[in-house]
């Protein structure tokens, strides 16, 4: 059967998270029930990135066999119209060959989070940001983001829950940048831990407000302990930016 690469964007509020689940709707269950209005018949829909519940992607990729074979066009806008109107859209398909997996084909994995900074609630991006009412020293944040750069034990920023055999990981990418009131924090590496992201935001949101200095994230990560970092911060900020392959 024709492989097919998926480019997805959604709003993941309303969303248990990517994988499909018995406690709620999934962005899985939803694409995968698309295609079969689609084409007729029951795909399994593969993704790069388990997202969590609460988390929005702009670039996630997932791939999935069809029966037959489509023109791409025709397969993308086929899934639109039967995700309608759930807030998820395919972006863009390619045809690729039956080697190609979404997860396991990643090379690398960026993710953004979005902290607004000021005191004013929320309200266009309510469910799409981390308010952060205090004051936030961003210097320092961008400090502290030095320390988690490289390959290194990330125990102290996994979740309890997470299976991944190991808790080693090697960070590419970690920077913190203000623009206005928002703080974009940008993290990118070929996989993460569960809720890794969310767990150093969490520590660097602590930095931001002078509760630790910046260095002392080196000592957090040489803890190796969860209950020494700071706390996750909230799904509503993280989104998957884009996955890339070779």
């Amino acid at each position: 059967m024709p492989r097919y690469k998926l480019t997805i964007e959604y709003d993941g509020t309303n969303f248990v998270g990517w994988q499909q689940q018995d406690n709620g709707p999934s962005v899985q269950a939803a694409l995968q029930t698309a295609a079969l209005n689609f084409v007729g018949a029951h795909v399994n829909c593969m993704a790069a990135g388990r997202t969590d519940s609460g988390v929005h992607a702009l670039g996630q990729v997932a791939h999935l066999d069809l029966p037959n074979h489509y023109d791409t066009d025709t397969v993308r806008d086929g899934l639109n119209a039967h995700l309608r109107p759930a807030p998820i859209g395919v972006l863009d398909v390619e045809q690729v060959g039956e080697q190609f997996h979404a997860r396991f084909s990643a090379t690398r994995r960026t993710y953004r989070y979005v902290i607004v900074n000021r005191r004013t609630p929320l309200t266009v991006e309510r469910g799409r940001a981390w308010l952060v009412p205090r004051p936030l020293d961003e210097n320092a944040m961008l400090k502290a983001c030095k320390h988690l750069l490289g390959k290194h034990d990330f125990t102290s920023f996994r979740a309890a829950e997470c299976q991944a055999k190991s808790a080693v990981k090697t960070l590419d990418t970690l920077e913190s940048v203000r623009t206005g009131d928002h703080i974009n924090i940008t993290a990118g590496a070929r996989s993460f831990l569960r809720r890794q992201v969310r767990n150093i935001v969490g520590t660097l949101v602590t930095v931001g407000e002078g509760k630790i200095m910046p260095g002392q994230v080196a000592d957090i990560l040489a803890a190796r302990d969860r209950e020494s970092a700071g706390p996750c911060a909230p799904p509503d900020g993280l989104y998957l930016v884009s996955v890339e392959y070779d």
